[in-house]
């Protein structure tokens, strides 16, 4: 018996290893986009997280403010107090911010973040005489009796004041808050 002969041989030429190479780089690039994909909206969740609990933070330094604002003897509202109340309304900067030292103002610790407030009375003058005309008042309806149905406005006896509310967190997180108060 004879042995077989081999058929034509052919010589290899790489073209396979070549299509390879070409679909792991292609695999490569999806894999680095999805990672950098993924580092994205990780980071967008932590920036998210840190702005929510800074709101939820900023409650905290707003119900401070308005116990203290509740607190303050009617004879002091013409006078401005320990670096958190003014007797009239600040300068503001383009963003309607106060211009004031919020350093100076009351800090509250709520975990890492640090919540300072001010209030200012809205009034345009410090010696408020006709509230009507200097300041930003709260007429509230009152029928004049049981049997008139008819609601009247009586003289204002409800003054406004712009709480603003400072809160510093991680990574250099701050955000500020406004809110009027009523008192009266």
């Amino acid at each position: 018996m004879k042995p077989a002969m081999p058929g034509p041989t052919r010589q290899p030429r790489g073209a396979t290893i070549l299509v390879v190479i070409i679909l792991l780089a292609v695999m490569l690039l999806g894999a680095l986009a999805l990672a950098k994909m993924t580092e994205a909206s990780t980071l967008s969740t932590g920036n998210s997280t840190y702005r929510e609990t800074s709101l939820q933070a900023s409650e905290i330094g707003l119900n401070e403010a308005f116990a203290r604002l509740r607190a303050l003897p009617p004879d002091d509202e013409n006078t401005s107090t320990g670096g958190w109340y003014f007797a009239q309304v600040q300068v503001q900067d383009a963003n309607g911010m106060p211009q004031v030292n919020f350093d100076a103002a009351p800090l509250i610790e709520v975990g890492n973040y640090r919540v300072n407030y001010v209030v200012e009375r809205v009034c345009s003058v410090a010696a408020v005489t006709e509230p009507l005309r200097e300041c930003l008042v709260k007429a509230i309806k009152v029928p004049e009796s049981r049997i008139d149905s008819d609601d009247k406005l009586f003289p204002p006896n409800s003054r406004q004041y712009r709480a603003t509310v400072r809160v510093t967190g991680p990574k250099n997180t701050t955000i500020f808050i406004q809110s009027l108060l009523t008192k009266g």
